[in-house]
């Protein structure tokens, strides 16, 4: 079974990601993939220096992800151009490490990827997980966590489609409301649920 874990900003998908681990699932994680695709000698990298110069190469040649941030973040046709390249390196990357996976024998494999029904990847998986809260409780998180004001935060909280559209497109949904404990006996109960535990 291949299980979609999403959730939103402050939501604590990373959390239960971590509770996964402790049942040895595989996981497959997009910001690690992320990271890794624009390591120097890949080809994202190649291609992102050569849409974007060497300007953006640190001096060790590789990314230099604040420069990089700067020129696309106030013009979008520079951001989609960028994300030409590097979308389909970490959908390549996330695919061939789940097949990998599959290939070794794995039964699980858990694919973490945080703007899973904003990136429409619900074909990537067979079932989706939703780590959720209600508003008032991701607002507060944000702001405590990151040091944001509200307004900050109500931005960022916006720029993702909102949790109640996510529990929509979920097969399960864990509210990640109160206690570790609660979030967890809630994550068993799922796993025992679709026969995983």
């Amino acid at each position: 079974m291949i299980i979609g874990l999403t959730g939103s900003i402050a939501s604590g998908k990373s959390t239960v990601a971590k509770m996964l681990e402790k049942y040895r699932f595989p996981i497959v994680d997009a910001d690690q993939v992320a990271r890794l695709v624009v390591e120097p000698g890949e080809p994202a990298l190649t291609e992102i220096v050569a849409a974007f110069g060497e300007e953006i190469l640190l001096e060790d040649g590789s990314l230099n992800r604040k420069k990089l941030g700067d020129l696309i973040f106030h013009d979008p046709s520079k951001r989609a151009i960028l994300n030409g390249i590097i979308h389909p390196a970490i959908r390549k990357e996330m695919l061939r490490q789940r097949d990998e996976w599959l290939n070794n024998g794995a039964e699980v494999v858990i694919m973490d990827i945080p703007l899973l029904f904003e990136s429409k990847l619900q074909h990537f998986v067979e079932k989706i997980l939703v780590v959720s809260l209600s508003e008032e409780k991701q607002l507060e998180r944000l702001m405590e966590r990151n040091q944001l004001n509200e307004e900050e935060a109500r931005a960022r909280i916006s720029s993702q489609l909102p949790l109640s559209v996510k529990e929509e497109g979920a097969d399960a949904v864990i509210y990640n409301e109160s206690t570790l404990e609660k979030t967890e006996q809630q994550l068993n109960y799922i796993l025992k649920e679709w026969g995983l535990v």
